[in-house]
């Protein structure tokens, strides 16, 4: 394993949410003292180091994830992983943070009003047990009467859910069944 492979295995493990490129190539540059670190660079040493990962079988690598690179479990390891998670974690998200959640998620940023105008119930509890999990956080103010808070997700939530952007969200086209039509046989 070359010293930049070794440099940057330990910053991804270190840290506790994805590391971006942009962080690596200044922290390298920095403990190094090296000029410049390519992107090239670091993209080739994190494949060399999951290649090696690979050929020695272990149950994890580092992956792409919230705009940065983590180690992750490999997917063959979920069971057993969510089994462990599942035994720790004992406090889940109640039915109405969960929907609180997702039209955060789908329409952020938004107020709370307009949550709770969604819902057509409030949602003041739902939002601060989200925000106390660190799955939304405040992104600013609205530019209307009051200037309401205006909530969007997290990094945390990004991480969480393993997607790089919000636009990876699956849309509701992913969820819709096709309709029978008219004068076709149904299956």
């Amino acid at each position: 394993m070359n010293i930049l492979q070794s440099h940057i295995q330990a910053l991804v493990f270190c840290a506790q949410s994805s590391v971006s490129i942009e962080d690596i190539q200044r922290c390298l540059q920095e403990a190094l003292g090296l000029e410049e670190v390519l992107v090239s660079d670091v993209l080739e040493a994190i494949e060399g180091i999951n290649e090696q990962l690979l050929e020695a079988d272990f149950a994890f690598q580092i992956y792409a994830i919230g705009g940065g690179y983590q180690f992750l479990t490999k997917p063959e390891y979920q069971d057993t992983v969510s089994t462990f998670l599942k035994q720790k974690s004992k406090k889940k998200l109640s039915a109405s943070s969960l929907e609180t959640l997702a039209i955060i998620a789908y329409k952020q940023p938004i107020t709370r009003s307009a949550v709770e105008q969604i819902r057509g119930v409030g949602c003041d509890y739902a939002i601060h047990k989200l925000l106390e999990k660190e799955l939304i956080e405040i992104k600013g103010k609205a530019e209307t009467i009051g200037r309401p808070v205006l909530y969007g997700t997290s990094q945390k939530f990004m991480d969480y859910f393993g997607i790089n952007h919000i636009k990876d969200l699956p849309q509701l086209k992913d969820f819709a069944t096709e309709e029978n039509i008219i004068g076709e046989v149904a299956d």
